[in-house]
């Protein structure tokens, strides 16, 4: 979704209130700014104000009917005329709402939209094959036979709406795989709305899928949609699904099967149509024996079951994802590194990578940032048991208690990064304030 407003404040409430609803929202402020990102990329939703200094809303949406004539335009203006509103409709625009805007109501437009778009679409011309739609957000790199399957099993359910459960210890990729599911459905014109269940306590996790009416309990000054409904036409994705509580599965199961709810504090039902995909690195037939998960929810989301393999497990990866990443982060940072030096790949390939994929990812990208270009080497990855510089095996021995080991590895990458607290902080993954206060608790200097 592109927003075009030159009022701030206009621009930041609605993009806050749609990122809350899944949407992946840029701004522009004026006419040439949005037309520069539309020919970068287009975009399924634009929010088009009329009344903007230099070039006009109507100006703009002229050029941006000729960019991308499939997107969604709808028009926002504070001084609304039946001229200006037929003019737009002619032009090409969807429809015209007049300011202040009720975003319930733009929501419930854009969904008509968009749903009235993809019908468009499925009558005048059958999809193409999955590798030349849409890709997801994030690129599944693999080669390995058992990836290979996986990606199969992904491509068997593009024209299906069956319930998906991924299983996978933490980090192999289960949200990736579940975008890649949503992605290559006909359901991809509308948001993936994740939510990690193990993320939020009990008590608020009724409020959070289910929403609730103002006034419902205290703090609730407004109404406010749940997951569950800003997933209607998309896919609700529900990551560590094994989490919940007796008492939320009984309602979980009932909007599952009826995909109807009522808000905490409302009296009336809401109807949502979404698909569910649901991914657990638990055991769940164990969680049912023990009774901390209903069968019958566990029936419910286990039609379609994807094993995503560990990363050890995956032969030949562990290179082309250590490649991609490296390749990602080189751009990212504007670094001349062209690859990995031998040794560094084998000491990867050695190692069990008990973090999967996401730790592999974030070794690289500390990794871009500590090696002298062009290549990564073994010193660089900090983590695989690199030999340390001289300063830090006479300063801070590995072996002892928690606060001798954090100050060893501080201290490394400190070392590494020759000093330079910025980057140092990067790589540790903290602030600099605490990186200062840890330098001073330790007693580090550097040489």
């Amino acid at each position: 979704m592109l927003i075009v407003d030159d009022e701030l404040s206009i621009r930041d409430s609605l993009r806050h209130w749609f990122r809350k609803d899944g949407y992946d929202v840029a701004a522009a402020e004026s006419g040439p700014d949005a037309l520069r990102q539309m020919e970068g990329e287009p975009f399924d939703v634009v929010l088009l104000d009329i009344k903007m200094p230099g070039m006009d809303g109507m100006e703009v949406l002229r050029r941006l009917h000729e960019l991308s004539p499939d997107s969604v335009v709808i028009m926002l203006t504070a001084h609304g005329t039946i001229e200006t509103a037929v003019e737009a409709l002619k032009i090409g625009a969807c429809d015209y709402r007049t300011k202040p805007i009720d975003p319930d109501e733009l929501g419930r437009l854009i969904t008509r939209a968009l749903e009235e778009r993809a019908s468009q679409r499925q009558r005048g011309k059958a999809p193409g094959p999955v590798s030349g739609g849409k890709p997801p957000a994030e690129e599944i790199v693999a080669a390995s036979p058992q990836m290979q399957e996986v990606a199969r099993m992904i491509d068997s359910l593009a024209e299906s709406d069956v319930t998906v459960l991924i299983r996978g210890d933490s980090g192999t990729g289960k949200e990736l795989v579940a975008r890649a599911i949503h992605e290559r459905s006909a359901r991809h014109v509308f948001p993936l709305v994740a939510f990690n269940c193990g993320a939020i306590p009990e008590s608020l996790l009724e409020s959070e899928l289910f929403g609730h009416e103002r006034g419902a309990f205290t703090g609730a000054q407004s109404r406010r949609r749940g997951k569950l409904e800003q997933a209607d036409h998309g896919t609700l994705f529900l990551d560590e699904i094994g989490t919940i509580g007796l008492r939320t599965q009984v309602e979980l199961l009932r909007v599952l099967e009826t995909k109807e709810f009522t808000r905490i504090g409302g009296q009336t039902s809401v109807h949502s149509d979404f698909r569910v995909i649901c991914a657990t690195n638990q055991d769940l037939e164990e969680l049912v024996a023990k009774k901390e998960m209903r069968e019958d929810l566990y029936f419910r989301i286990n039609v379609f079951r994807i094993d995503v393999p560990p990363l050890r497990e995956r032969a030949g990866d562990v290179t082309l994802l250590a490649r991609h990443f490296l390749k990602v982060f080189a751009e990212k940072t504007e670094r001349a590194l062209t690859d990995l030096t031998p040794d560094a790949l084998a000491a990867l390939n050695r190692y069990a990578w008990p973090g999967n994929v996401r730790e592999l990812r974030n070794m690289m990208e500390r990794a871009v940032l500590l090696a002298t270009p062009p290549l990564v080497q073994v010193k660089d990855l900090v983590g695989l048991g690199a030999t340390l510089p001289t300063s830090a095996r006479a300063e801070a021995p590995l072996a002892g208690s928690l606060a001798e080991s954090e100050r060893a590895h501080i201290l490394t990458v400190l070392c590494q990064c020759e000093w330079n607290i910025s980057q140092a902080a990067r790589v540790l993954e903290i602030d600099r304030v605490t990186l200062y206060n840890k330098i001073k608790k330790y007693g580090l200097r550097s040489e």
